[in-house]
């Protein structure tokens, strides 16, 4: 028996922000990262309309890029304290990440960060509150997904949260605050989304119900991407909706070791997730072709690329993502984003055994062990050739 789920609700569009007003409840907690939700007045939005629903806030901000175990447990707390039966996250990733591993801290105080990184392991939620997730970026799509990533910057490991239960009860995905990214994060996201769909469709939940969602994604980041970065409207608006789909996929067909490896490399070398995601996508397509090639073929002759077998079409997509690198000026290894020589060693045996039991690895399509990972490893940082 196999599962698929989504959001209770998806609200799009532009304006989509003003169904806060319909909301039931007494008391919303907002969880918002640095200013920019505040700098552009969505935080104030979003604040009014609660307020015309008639319904209590209380605002915790300052949730840091990958959002660390300490900001979890804090913002938990906050919780408790204030006993919201709502939690309404906003911003990039990072704090609607946050807000959903704080959720089950809030419902649940006796359980440890410990168990909650056991895939699909946590108690059911909405004892206490429900969920309302609006992104900012158009990348991450945590807004429809099952997925949270914490860091233990202790231990330098992110660690993805996996469970049906944190899966948003409502998504509002209003393309206007996607409309605030620098041209950087727009690349970044961008290719993070496209990550996310290439997975999906490959991965080994992968079903009839996640391969539309994936295709769909992938054909509207390659239309859009370029002049979403270029500073587009309307693209950067369909970037916003693409990015939805890619998650929605990926939320029940899961992942593969691109995210493993970004997911290591982010908490050791501080990449950006999705930077890391774009330099390690070519390289993993590489190695996972002797297993899957004609899914990858199938992606290639759906974007209209050249080639006439499987193979030649494989290497068009290929070819594609990387010529999107050098569009959007994202490096093609980790040496050329500035990981040296000597950082890369002493750590790529560490971020190797790590990156083998990430939660993402198990949905891969290929197997691997830590030796080929460290391999593997070894072609994204030099970029040479992975023929393993």
């Amino acid at each position: 028996m196999a599962r698929f789920t989504l959001p209770r609700d998806i609200y799009h569009g532009q304006g989509s922000l003003e169904v806060l007003k319909t909301l039931k409840g007494k008391r919303a907690i907002i969880v918002v990262g640095g200013g920019s939700m505040k700098k552009f007045g969505f935080l104030e939005k979003v604040e009014n309309y609660l307020r015309e629903a008639g319904i209590e806030t209380i605002l915790f901000e300052g949730v840091e890029p990958d959002p660390s175990v300490e900001t979890v447990m804090k913002g938990a707390q906050v919780m408790r304290e204030f006993e919201p039966d709502w939690i309404v996250a906003m911003g990039g990733g990072s704090p609607i990440d946050a807000a959903k591993a704080m959720w089950i801290f809030y419902e649940y105080p006796d359980f440890t960060f410990e168990q909650a990184v056991v895939p699909f392991g946590l108690p059911e939620l909405r004892q206490k509150a429900k969920f309302i997730a609006i992104p900012s970026t158009s990348g991450t799509a945590t807004e429809v997904t099952a997925f949270s990533v914490i860091t233990d910057y202790k231990a330098k490991i992110k660690y993805p949260l996996a469970d049906f239960n944190i899966t948003p009860d409502i998504a509002i995905v209003d393309p206007d605050l996607a409309q605030t990214m620098p041209a950087k994060l727009v690349a970044h996201t961008g290719m993070d989304a496209l990550t996310h769909a290439i997975e999906a469709y490959t991965a080994s939940l992968k079903s009839n119900f996640s391969d539309p969602l994936a295709m769909r994604a992938i054909e509207m980041v390659q239309e859009n991407i370029v002049k979403s970065f270029e500073g587009d409207v309307e693209a950067r608006n369909l970037m916003h909706e693409a990015q939805c789909l890619a998650g929605m996929a990926f939320s029940n067909a899961l992942l593969g070791i691109v995210h493993s490896m970004a997911h290591k490399t982010g908490a050791v070398f501080h990449i950006p997730h999705g930077c890391a995601n774009a330099i390690f996508l070519p390289y993993v397509i590489e190695y996972n072709r002797v297993v899957c090639e004609d899914r990858y073929a199938n992606i290639a002759r759906t974007l209209g690329l050249k080639g006439q077998t499987d193979a030649e079409l494989t290497d068009s997509l290929i070819e594609m993502i990387n010529d999107l690198n050098t569009k959007l000026n994202i490096p093609h290894t980790m040496k050329e984003y500035g990981v040296t020589e000597e950082d890369f060693k002493a750590n790529v045996e560490f971020i190797s055994k790590n990156a083998i039991i990430d939660a993402c690895t198990g949905s891969s399509p290929r197997e691997i062990d830590a030796k080929t990972m460290e391999k593997l490893f070894e072609c994204t940082f030099y970029g040479t050739k992975v023929n393993f």
